[in-house]
């Protein structure tokens, strides 16, 4: 079900949604987290509700959506839809759109709804803040999330992570290559069981995802890190032995090898945005590896 309320205000909103309630059931008895997410643009907004409705599946809890419609409007204006039932996960979906002056005051116009006495995720999912934590959304929330692959330029956005990183910052790019970091460190549980001497990861230049990984790499071997632009891979040298992990850039299946033994098929699927969300919400204290990574990254060699 999905309800449109035009040129209304925050008590009109609430007031709807409680009717829903009683009319639907309690929808919200069960929900462990509130999600606010901040899109930037419009052609975002929806595939950030598509992801949130999937990752609420795991993880009950209300969404409300926050995005300025209209900056430069004369007048506030605050426009919202409610989305509950199939076209909401297992959740709610409150949209708020604003207008004019209110766009400004989006912490605001999201406190009312916020669920109480549970923890609130802020997700940014293109253009993040700086520092996120200081972002006025941002303190409302105990974890906050961005993705640099959606930033204007995604290096320069995974790059500045750090910089305006604080304990509860995470980035989709981090969880993106979860699966890969796993398989790289289940490879290097077997023998010879020697250093890595020095290490290449290559892709798609406007990849975060790599340069996270990279940087993570960096950031726990003592030895030079090389990031390139090519075929998506990941190569770990070892005195004796060089351990590749490989995939077609829209594969789902990757092949790692290793010096004198058999290749091994392994299914490793780019990860969706939904998955990756789900993963970050599963945790709400500080993730000291991605804090480690984004400072690994400094260290890497852009080839």
């Amino acid at each position: 079900m999905i309800v449109d309320l035009e040129a209304t205000t925050t008590n009109a909103v609430n007031k709807k949604l409680d009717g829903m309630r009683e009319e639907g059931g309690a929808f919200t008895m069960a929900r462990v987290l509130t999600l606010v997410i901040a899109p930037d643009s419009e052609a975002i907004l929806e595939e950030s509700i598509e992801a949130a409705n999937a990752a609420s599946r795991e993880h009950p809890c209300r969404v409300i959506v926050v995005y300025a419609v209209d900056r430069d409007a004369a007048a506030a204006k605050l426009d919202a839809q409610i989305r509950v039932g199939h076209d909401a996960g297992a959740g709610e979906v409150v949209v708020l759109k604003l207008s004019g002056p209110l766009a400004a005051q989006a912490s605001s116009v999201v406190t009312p709804f916020l669920l109480p006495d549970t923890p609130v995720v802020a997700w940014w999912p293109d253009v993040a803040p700086r520092v996120p934590a200081q972002d006025p959304l941002g303190q409302l929330a105990i974890r906050r999330i961005t993705d640099a692959t959606y930033g204007l330029d995604p290096l320069a956005c995974i790059k500045s992570r750090l910089e305006g990183y604080t304990p509860g910052d995470t980035d989709l790019a981090w969880s993106r290559v979860t699966s890969w970091r796993a398989m790289l460190t289940s490879a290097l549980d077997q023998g010879p069981y020697e250093p890595i001497k020095s290490a290449l990861v290559s892709g798609l230049k406007d990849e975060p995802a790599l340069d996270v990984l990279a940087g993570w790499l960096a950031s726990h071997i003592d030895g030079p890190v090389k990031r390139a632009v090519g075929d998506l891979k990941v190569e770990l040298v070892r005195e004796n032995e060089t351990i590749t992990l490989s995939r077609p850039q829209d594969g789902r299946t990757a092949t790692l090898t290793r010096t004198a033994k058999p290749a091994a098929l392994l299914p490793l699927a780019r990860r969706e945005t939904r998955e990756c969300l789900a993963e970050d919400m599963r945790r709400l204290d500080a993730d000291e590896i991605y804090l480690s990574a984004l400072q690994g990254i400094d260290k890497v060699e852009y080839v």
